[in-house]
């Protein structure tokens, strides 16, 4: 019992903080229609939108180096140590964003603060994606590895599910739609900001992973040169996570864009459609893993490479050409139903392939 107690109080604190980092993450996407002018106000809408954009994406070049810098970290300093200096360089880059004034303001200033704020949290955000995923998949059982493990996509999707529903409120109940555009949009980056200090609190306190504290200081010296005497694996996790990446971007965070721009569905609309297809997808995950607990990891994957491969154009053009708001909802279902034979068991997967002394990195 005490044993149960201890993986659940230390997967819950993992857990919490994973879901605040990636509400930081997706508060810039959920808020980007309002604040876009903010920052490239002699732009037209698309215009802006493809700036904001593409600050957006700036923040994945940095997410490989925040693999390696925070894997490394993991492996030599213990899991613990990483998530928690991650969240607070994640704070950090939620406070320059909503403390930056616009482009009127301090001209060009503006947005190469939102590049910087941006740069840093992909580094926050990629190193959080190793670390907790081996975090999570260290402190499970064998037999009940796929459930617990399958918990990183659910405080995944929470983070994003927050951030939807707090746009929701402020959308539908609090502000304007200029009150948003104007200033409304920086109070979920302040909320993000105090969340993660708050998460950065609960790390302190988990435990390390017993895998970690077992290995001898020989094993803790693993760097990139020890991860290269594993190529297939290494080549397994990037093609894994090139499919699966794209596959989930697609339909949960690039979705809402999908639904107001090409759907041309109302912005409050197509909210309320991502934040009720999220919170079924966020409910798939456990059941998912709990089934590649039972029938293994293998027969998921393939389910997700097949399907995924015969269905994405089909349901992206039904989407296009739908007016029924019940048959959009439907396809936005289906389509994450497929993506959860990945996003449910990818932690576990590529936790497995590597052994403890390079098994963040590798992730």
């Amino acid at each position: 019992m005490n044993d149960v107690k201890y993986r659940l109080k230390s997967i819950f604190g993992g857990s919490v903080g994973n879901l605040v980092e990636w509400y930081d993450w997706y508060t810039y996407s959920a808020f980007a229609l309002y604040f876009s002018p903010i920052f490239f106000p002699n732009s037209n809408p698309t215009a802006q939108l493809l700036n904001t954009a593409g600050i957006f994406a700036v923040g994945f070049l940095m997410r490989p180096i925040g693999g390696w810098l925070f894997g490394s970290i993991a492996d030599k300093k213990g899991r613990k140590k990483s998530m928690a200096l991650s969240v607070l360089i994640m704070a950090i880059g939620s406070l320059i964003i909503g403390l930056t004034p616009g482009y009127k303001q301090i001209g060009i200033a503006a947005p190469l603060l939102l590049v910087f704020a941006r740069l840093i949290q992909g580094l926050s955000t990629g190193g959080e994606y190793g670390t907790s995923a081996t975090y999570l998949s260290e402190m499970a059982t064998k037999k009940h590895r796929g459930f617990y493990s399958s918990f990183q996509y659910v405080t995944l999707i929470g983070g994003q599910l927050l951030a939807l529903g707090i746009q929701l409120i402020l959308q539908n109940w609090l502000l304007t739609p200029e009150e948003l555009s104007a200033w409304g949009w920086r109070i979920p980056f302040f909320i993000g900001a105090i969340l993660s200090f708050i998460a950065l609190y609960l790390r302190r306190h988990i435990a390390e992973t017993s895998a970690f504290k077992s290995k001898d200081q020989e094993e803790k010296k693993g760097g990139i040169a020890v991860l290269m005497k594993y190529p297939k694996e290494v080549f397994t996790v990037v093609g894994l996570t090139l499919g699966g990446t794209i596959a989930f971007y697609t339909f949960s965070t690039y979705m809402q864009k999908f639904l107001v721009n090409t759907v041309h569905l109302s912005k409050e609309t197509s909210t309320t459609l991502s934040f009720i297809s999220l919170l079924v997808f966020a409910v798939l995950q456990p059941l998912f893993g709990l089934l590649s607990d039972k029938i293994g990891r293998k027969p998921l994957l393939i389910g997700f490479g097949v399907l995924g491969t015969l269905c994405t154009v089909p349901i992206l053009t039904g989407l296009s050409n739908a007016t029924n708001t019940t048959i959009i909802f439907l396809l936005m279902i289906g389509a994450l139903i497929i993506v959860s034979g990945y996003t449910s068991i990818n932690a576990v997967v590529k936790a497995e392939l590597f052994p403890a002394e390079i098994r963040a990195l590798g992730v």
